[in-house]
């Protein structure tokens, strides 16, 4: 209930709300998250990983987005779209994997270390890294197999909440 009453939150002040469905954002958007999966791996190679897990959130993020403009959801704040893979396209899973790399990216990016030690290291980004392309796989392969009607019922369901 809480969750919900965050995303009514979000629809009052209008940082979520339905919008015509757009193909041609949602695939703007799948680009977008090719270049962050990219410098991302640009990042684990020259060994800053804080980056490189950071990129790998935001291609997640934007292929979340692309998933959202198919749908005719526009969505302004990140936990929003956590919540609303979940509670609106029931993807639990991503959800899941969409939720820790959203707690990572902060932790990386909003935290500095103690001197002198890693706050991820190699192997951890290295799997994050591989994580982020497999949900971008697995989301892009539902965006692509939603029919219109599906696509109906989900922004009836959005409607309804």
């Amino acid at each position: 209930m809480k969750k919900l009453n965050f995303l009514n939150k979000l629809k009052k002040e209008e940082s979520l709300k339905l919008i015509e469905p757009s193909e041609e954002i949602s695939k703007s958007y799948l680009t977008k998250s090719e270049k962050c999966i990219k410098v991302a791996e640009l990042a684990y190679n020259a060994q800053i990983y804080e980056n490189a897990v950071s990129e790998a959130y935001y291609s997640i993020y934007n292929s979340v987005l692309s998933l959202f403009f198919k749908c005719g959801i526009k969505c302004e704040n990140h936990s929003g779209a956590v919540t609303l893979i979940q509670k609106i396209f029931g993807l639990d899973e991503l959800h899941y994997i969409f939720s820790e790399f959203k707690k990572d990216r902060i932790d990386n990016q909003y935290y500095i270390p103690i001197l002198g030690t890693e706050p991820i290291n190699k192997e951890k980004c290295d799997e994050r890294i591989k994580t982020a392309k497999e949900f971008n796989v697995k989301i892009r392969a539902y965006a692509d197999n939603l029919k219109t009607n599906e696509i109906n019922n989900i922004r009836k369901k959005f409607e309804e909440f």
